[in-house]
């Protein structure tokens, strides 16, 4: 059963269905707007933001750029609408796709932008960890905890003051700083998601590879307000650019592609992810695009049926296969 309202499916005991088919969070954010709607963050506020850093020092901002549309476009408004001066950076944990990559190549030479990319293997023993010990564990959050914490320390490195990142309102409706999967561990939709990744990384207190991995985000986020002060923002939450316009622009201006596959459809995500979206459906019945997307629907920013269209399901058993043999494994 899915909610009639959003797109998230019935969970207990994480997400109900009233008897009118509505999720129990939908219910709780018809109390909150009930309780009075707070004023909605406008560009005049992020441009002011961005005023405080500009010119501090070699680079203005840190844009995390995955290659996607999102941070793509974020790359892009920084360099040609903002004049700030931005270090892309791009991280790949073994498992990017081609196309990503390409995108990201042709944004940083089209828009003119110095580039870092960071290339890495140490999160694979995880993740097969992680598949053959059955945790529950979303694959995507210990690797967003680790690309959290990564940011920070090259923006420490090289005194960077601002980060950019390419969270929409989806991810997040307000200017906290979150990942785009390592979201509010205390709504429902994250509760026993969060839960089995804390439970998982317990796990590794005693191996020396992972001794030190932080157990969360917020773990993250309390490290770097003591030693990088760096600011998190996006300007997605602060624009009303619809991503169709976006994307057209992209494609015009630095030759932006959509990936030949992707998931949901008209995303850019790594391979890691179709592995990540087969199990969080298997043990949770939803994943954390079912979420974002729902965010969206109760925003009136994606209608219902095209949110449940985004979300089908565009990918066999042999791929999953093809991508668990780079972890050694096979999907049973």
């Amino acid at each position: 059963m899915i909610c009639a309202r959003c797109v998230l499916p019935e969970s207990p005991p994480d997400i109900r269905l009233d008897t009118e088919g509505i999720c129990n969070v939908c219910r709780e954010e018809e109390k909150e707007k009930a309780g009075g709607d707070s004023r909605s963050l406008l560009e005049t506020d992020f441009v002011r933001m961005l005023n405080q850093y500009r010119g501090r020092n070699r680079y203005d901002c840190l844009v995390m750029c995955s290659g996607g549309k999102d941070s793509t476009y974020s790359l892009y408004l920084m360099k040609k609408k903002y004049a700030m001066t931005p270090l892309a950076f791009t991280f790949d944990h073994g498992f990017e796709t081609e196309d990503a990559m390409e995108n990201v190549k042709n944004a940083v030479e089209s828009l003119g932008v110095d580039f870092l990319f960071f290339k890495t293997d140490y999160m694979k023993d995880m993740f097969a960890r992680m598949i053959t010990s059955h945790s529950k564990a979303v694959l995507c959050h210990p690797c967003s905890i680790w690309y959290m914490q990564l940011t920070f320390e090259i923006a420490a490195q090289y005194g960077i003051p601002l980060i950019i990142a390419g969270w929409t309102k989806g991810q997040s409706t307000t200017q906290n700083v979150m990942t785009k999967c390592a979201c509010n561990i205390s709504s429902p939709e994250y509760i026993s998601m969060s839960k089995a990744t804390k439970v998982f990384l317990e796990t590794l207190k005693d191996d020396s590879k992972y001794r030190y991995f932080p157990k969360s985000v917020e773990e993250v986020l309390t490290a770097a307000r003591k030693r990088h002060k760096s600011t998190v923002l996006s300007p997605h939450w602060f624009l009303k650019t619809d991503p169709d316009e976006y994307t057209e622009i992209l494609k015009r201006e630095v030759g932006w592609k959509y990936p030949s596959l992707s998931y949901p459809a008209k995303s850019t995500n790594c391979y890691l992810n179709f592995l990540s979206v087969y199990f969080s459906l298997k043990h949770y019945g939803y994943t954390h695009y079912h979420v974002e997307m729902s965010k969206l629907v109760r925003a009136n920013l994606m209608g219902r049926e095209e949110a449940l269209k985004a979300l089908e399901i565009n990918y066999d058993k042999a791929l999953l296969d093809s991508i668990a043999t780079k972890l050694n494994l096979r999907i049973e």
